[in-house]
């Protein structure tokens, strides 16, 4: 059982790290590499983006993740009864990447992919004009999707050390 839950602690840790990471690089560079185009052109890169995002391997990194954190809180609640100790630290990020991550991509981020997403696609005006509507807003949002997946990630980092 101990093993089990060792398993998951791992898991989480690596899934949270990997979310951050992939939600670091966009914050980071990937949208400052799209703004070096023009308008239109970003607007179209970034439809491209979001096409192939919702594949595997990010839906199972980022749900995947959210799974096996709720797993790792429900593991130390049936075990200890109770959530206390490093139970908190636990709980804790489950709750920052449940609401910070899956959360915000749902409520913030996924709207405006389809807001963009909606432009006309022949239209160089209105994709340009979505492109500028776009940035700012999801960018922020994807700032906080970053910020609260390495959070998570650091709580179960100093919950592993702490056992």
């Amino acid at each position: 059982m101990i093993v089990a839950f060792h398993g998951l602690l791992v898991l989480g840790i690596i899934g949270t790290g990997l979310v951050a990471g992939v939600f670091f690089a966009f914050s980071g560079f990937v949208v400052q590499g799209l703004d070096r185009l023009p308008p239109a052109d970003a607007a179209r890169a970034m439809r491209e983006i979001n096409v192939t995002a919702p594949r595997p391997p990010l839906m199972l990194a980022l749900f995947g993740t959210g799974a096996v954190l709720v797993l790792l809180v429900v593991f130390v609640f049936i075990v200890t009864g109770r959530i206390g100790g490093t139970g908190w630290l636990m709980l804790a990020a489950a709750a920052v990447y449940l609401v910070g991550a899956i959360g915000v991509t749902a409520a913030a981020n996924v709207p405006r992919n389809n807001r963009l997403a909606a432009a006309p696609a022949t239209d160089e005006a209105a994709l340009g004009a979505a492109w500028r509507g776009f940035r700012s807003g999801w960018l922020a949002w994807n700032h906080v999707r970053a910020l609260t997946s390495t959070a998570s990630c650091a709580c179960l980092v100093v919950a592993a050390l702490a056992r």
